[in-house]
């Protein structure tokens, strides 16, 4: 029985190497594989010698040889293969351990030349890894280092892999030149100016019950790379299993904790949108607020923090109905305390790292709509205000924690807030004062502790006054919103008549 090994990612080779030899398996081999077991002091024979033709072209060429691809792809089973093999003095190679060059980490490299990127591009391990693969009724092709143990554990166990091993690995075989080649074909398309061709790649991270409704089938798939704020790789500390809804709530609800970052921030939301949010001093103090925005609409919704929850914060979260609670992590006894709840899903989600290299990805019928995730939000200053009032210090930070909420909220959004705090959310509603009118009437039925301005944010430009005209009538004192519109004058001057300071940022945050 004969082994090619011949790997990029040397992880544990030579401790596989090792069992196969003890085993009584021929190892062939080339290059750094072949010094690296020959140093660990296993017998090992060049590919070189089997197939009488040495290595060329700086080693572009050395597996590409019928006695390689003869050994991988004759079939046993047909009689004029193996005669064929015999005539031409070649024996079978019965398992393949290959993996490929990095092409992936080289372009990877900011200064990464063409010279450099090709040179990366594998041509005889694809070859014999998708030989191998195609035979695998009789050969056995190991591209992860993950598959050693099950390998040689069924060698050992039957002195062969058995079938159903052998096929499972040559469809990971596949899957790993097929994932190679999308890698390169997007790079080198890029180099070369040719329309953009979009591969996508996730590997399944569960199957869920059900989709957005019972007679849906759906699965979770996630990306090859870890990302922040991530559900797929959160780490869930208790509760039931989280369901489609669950999982594009929560999604929605750590794309708003990560606009926060200065000061303890709180979010409870239901049907991808917030309906209570508030920062403080502390994270007992942000959940207050955002629990005291609306406590109907929060019961059996989603909270996150950008904080760790601490024993506090836990004793107040544990009376309410809800079904998700999320943060970078959970004080022991806090966690103690909201396991209690056995079906409340606890979630300790990773929130350091780059969230600029995410793109957003929406199925249309026949097609895919593609684009940068809106991580963009506009500083604010008084520079922008276009009104005679002006806005007070805690106006300006209020309209900064408005302006940062209504960017995820269905459009027409618009939303109200004072001291921190989310007071009154209108979302997706036909028209713009449609959504005014539902923002500030449940703004209006929060009882605050003391007196405070009320401060209102648009996610796009007011096509008429009367959205002004109705804040006036609630107390609003300042407005943010992008501006733009053809009749910009006619709200500047209806807020000039009615003392309202006014900011245009103009940049717009459509959320469909």
């Amino acid at each position: 029985m004969r082994a090619l090994i011949s790997v990029s990612d040397k992880t544990g080779v030579v401790e596989f190497a090792r069992e196969l030899v003890s085993l009584g398996w021929e190892l062939l081999s080339t290059s750094g594989t072949m010094r690296m077991l020959k140093e660990a002091g296993l017998p090992v024979t060049s590919v070189s010698d089997v197939t009488g033709f040495p290595e060329i072209c700086d080693g572009r060429v050395k597996t590409l040889h019928p006695k390689i691809h003869g050994a991988l792809l004759a079939r046993r089973d047909i009689p004029d293969h193996m005669k064929q093999l015999e005539d031409n003095g070649i024996g079978t190679i019965d398992l393949v351990c290959v993996n490929l060059y990095p092409f992936r980490e080289t372009i990877a490299k900011p200064d990464v030349t063409m010279e450099d990127a090709i040179e990366h591009i594998d041509i005889g391990g694809p070859s014999m890894v998708r030989s191998a693969a195609k035979n695998w009724e009789s050969v056995t092709i190991v591209v992860n280092p993950e598959d050693y143990a099950t390998v040689i554990s069924e060698l050992k166990a039957d002195g062969h892999t058995s079938r159903e091993t052998r096929l499972q690995l040559s469809a990971k075989a596949y899957t790993h030149t097929a994932e190679y080649d999308m890698a390169i074909s997007t790079w080198m398309r890029a180099q070369a100016g040719l329309p953009e061709k979009l591969f996508l790649e996730y590997d399944i991270c569960q199957p869920l019950r059900y989709g957005e409704n019972p007679h849906q089938d759906a699965k979770f798939f996630k990306t090859p790379s870890k990302a922040p704020y991530s559900l797929a790789t959160a780490e869930q500390l208790n509760g039931k299993e989280l369901s489609y809804n669950n999982i594009q709530d929560a999604n929605a609800a750590l794309n708003i904790v990560r606009e926060f970052k200065d000061k303890p921030f709180a979010v409870g939301l239901k049907h991808m949108n917030p309906c209570g949010a508030g920062v403080g001093e502390t994270i007992a103090e942000a959940w207050t607020k955002a629990y005291e925005g609306d406590k109907t609409s929060i019961f059996g919704g989603i909270v996150a923090f950008n904080r760790e929850v601490d024993l506090k914060t836990a004793e107040m979260l544990k009376p309410i109905f809800l079904e998700i609670v999320m943060a970078p992590s959970f004080a022991p006894d806090a966690v103690e305390l909201l396991c209690s709840k056995k079906n409340l899903r606890i979630l300790k989600v990773d929130m350091e790292g780059d969230v600029t290299k995410q793109m957003a990805c929406v199925s249309v019928n026949g097609g895919l709509l593609v684009q940068n995730q809106d991580l963009s939000i506009c500083p604010l200053s008084l520079d922008q205000c276009v009104t005679k009032a002006k806005p007070t210090e805690e106006q300006m930070k209020d309209l900064e924690f408005t302006w940062k909420m209504v960017k995820h909220v269905k459009s027409n959004a618009i939303v109200v807030g004072c001291g921190g705090m989310l007071l009154g959310v209108g979302a997706g509603q036909m028209n713009r004062v449609g959504s005014a009118e539902i923002a500030l009437k449940q703004a209006s039925n929060v009882i605050l502790s003391e007196a405070k301005d009320l401060v209102l944010a648009s996610d796009a430009f007011f096509p008429f006054d009367d959205c002004v005209t109705l804040a006036a009538k609630y107390g609003v004192k300042a407005i943010v919103q992008p501006g733009g519109s053809i009749r910009d004058e006619d709200s500047i001057k209806k807020c000039d008549e009615l003392g309202i300071a006014m900011l245009f940022t103009g940049e717009r945050h459509f959320k469909h």
